[in-house]
């Protein structure tokens, strides 16, 4: 199995999906867009992992790639790789399939619950809290399925085509990541309804265990070459 990951800023990484890869004994590889490191083939990897980031998914003008990368994704689905997409990487993965990315009606930073709707696959549990640190939300691609919603009625997942599973929310966080976060996006912890601050995700932490295993879960459940 050949992993490949796309990196947007340095203090946002695998976490625990590394772990789960190099049980799989998987052969990763990482492209760090804001390096400019060029992007591979597609006939180079089986998995594309889409991690997150602070930029929005129309900052072209400030990062460039950002327009490459959105048609690597589309290449690498149209390929039939398992893709998977976390955050900004499940935004990505949205616009690829010609779906809307919008601001949502709260930003929703913190632990917070999603729930799995009725008619959805098993691929999460049917509710989870899980971690967030997102603005921007999306619509439901043409031939996607709804994954997860939370609170604020805002949409948190969907898979396509059974191999490609976009999460706005975080269940690969590790107490590691979540501090860098907290460090180099402290700024966006205002007060408003769905905003933790960083004491309370501090709390939250023994949630870790929980979306650790349903993100390994999530992992076992998608095509593996």
């Amino acid at each position: 199995m050949r992993l490949h990951w796309l990196q947007h800023v340095p203090f946002e990484g695998l976490g625990i999906i590394e772990e789960w890869a190099s049980n799989q004994q998987a052969e990763i590889s990482c492209t760090r867009l804001y390096e400019g490191d060029p992007l591979p083939s597609t006939g180079s990897f089986d998995w594309l992992v889409v991690m997150g980031g602070p930029m929005g998914i129309y900052d072209h003008d400030e990062h460039p790639w950002l327009v490459q990368e959105k048609a690597f994704i589309r290449q690498a689905i149209d390929a039939g790789k398992t893709v998977l997409g976390i955050c900004l990487g499940a935004q990505l993965i949205a616009d690829a399939l010609g779906a809307r990315v919008y601001p949502g009606p709260q930003k929703e930073i913190g632990w917070f619950p999603v729930r799995r709707p009725k008619d959805a696959p098993h691929m999460i549990p049917d509710e989870l809290t899980v971690f967030h640190w997102h603005g921007d939300t999306f619509d439901i691609p043409e031939g996607a399925v709804q994954l997860a919603v939370s609170e604020p009625g805002i949409n948190q997942g969907f898979v396509y085509n059974d191999r490609a599973v976009a999460l706005q929310f975080h269940m690969e966080t590790t107490p590691e990541s979540m501090e860098a976060l907290i460090e180099h996006c402290g700024h966006e912890l205002t007060d408003a309804p769905f905003i933790q601050t960083a004491e309370e995700m501090r709390e939250g932490v023994p949630h870790m265990v929980k979306i650790n295993a349903a993100m390994t879960a999530l992992l076992d459940a998608l095509p593996i070459p």
